[in-house]
């Protein structure tokens, strides 16, 4: 059985060193490359485009855009230019999205519909459509493509950790992806709902891949990787108020403390913010959702993964001494042939 690797990177590098970290992952063995589109960093379009021209077998695409703060139509139009220039290598990821709302004015209710009408506008239009649509959350009047799409058949993945955005991902898209899929219940719940919802449209579950996004630190000092991993966790509590979906499937109850703390932060990527409060993070809500250890121990839970139906680790990397390249090549050349020697 085999179990792809992406690598997960922020725009928040020049587009130059980016490209450079697309070389990277291309050169030690990763299967994609993926851009995260946030506000207000780089524009994910214009930096995959240049990873693109420095890249020839990787595929590309972002990790994960929205529907609601660029019409699904201009992401037709974006990911089909990048297909071009990248030789039909691109690959789109989307997701209900979160950054930029506030400041964009966006109303990104009933996320689940709006992803499912986005995929299906975006199928249309790459297969040269004119389209007309009235959905409930995005419309699109007498519109096409200018230019012929490479493929019609462009993979397109669904970003959630919802089970309605699950449920979407398992209807209409190639894969689903789900951040911090790591402990049993997590991966019970997202193998389930993705392939439950693809029965009911009558796909074949097989032909979804599930995909774990997960932050990742490769380091022999586990404790020391811990805790560079604590602030990333707060980060995703702080996302998911009040209900913290995400810990709360995996059994996880907030400390009363933890929980005040977390309530009163602002969604944010300042560090500052999220270290003052990741002490208080307990080590199992860092081992639920985050791979931290020597190769040994990250090894192991791949194997576990893969058993268990996931197709893909997407790495967000991390590093003791924030040189996240080390993580980059020791998660392939000292993880992955583990990996492989176990999964035969």
């Amino acid at each position: 059985m085999a179990l792809r690797t992406g690598l997960l990177m922020l725009p928040a590098y020049e587009p130059a060193r980016l490209a450079e970290f697309a070389v990277l992952a291309e050169d030690t063995g990763y299967d994609d490359f993926w851009l995260a589109d946030e506000r207000f960093f780089r524009e994910v379009y214009a930096c995959l485009a240049l990873c693109a021209l420095r890249t020839r077998r990787i595929r590309l695409g972002p990790g994960v855009t929205d529907p609601y703060s660029r019409h699904p139509a201009l992401t037709a139009m974006a990911i089909a230019t990048l297909d071009e220039i990248s030789n039909r290598r691109a690959v789109l990821g989307i997701g209900a999205g979160v950054s930029g709302f506030r400041e964009l004015g966006v109303d990104a209710g009933r996320s689940a519909v709006a992803i499912r009408e986005a995929v299906e506008l975006i199928r249309r239009l790459l297969a040269g459509e004119t389209v007309t649509v009235k959905g409930s959350e995005i419309s699109f009047t007498g519109g096409h493509l200018d230019f012929a799409p490479p493929r019609p058949d462009l993979p397109i993945y669904v970003a959630s950790q919802r089970a309605g955005g699950c449920r979407t991902a398992g209807r209409v898209a190639d894969g689903a992806i789900m951040q911090g899929a790591l402990a049993d219940p997590l991966v019970r719940f997202l193998r389930e709902t993705v392939h439950d919802a693809a029965r009911q449209a009558g796909r074949d579950p097989a032909r979804v891949a599930l995909v774990a996004r997960l932050n990742v630190c490769v380091a022999d000092d586990r404790t020391a990787a811990r805790n560079v991993m604590r602030p990333t966790v707060v980060r995703s509590l702080s996302a998911q108020r009040p209900d913290f979906f995400t810990f709360a499937t995996a059994g996880l109850t907030l400390p009363a403390g933890l929980r005040e703390k977390v309530l009163a932060l602002p969604y944010t990527h300042d560090p500052a913010p999220l270290r003052a409060v990741a002490p208080e993070v307990p080590d199992e809500f860092v081992d639920a959702v985050t791979l931290t250890g020597p190769p040994d121990v990250i090894a192991s839970e791949l194997v576990r993964l893969a058993r268990s139906g996931i197709a893909e680790i997407m790495v967000f990397p991390l590093a003791l001494d924030g040189r996240i390249e080390t993580t980059i090549e020791r998660f392939q050349s000292e993880v992955m042939p583990r990996v492989r020697a176990e999964l035969g």
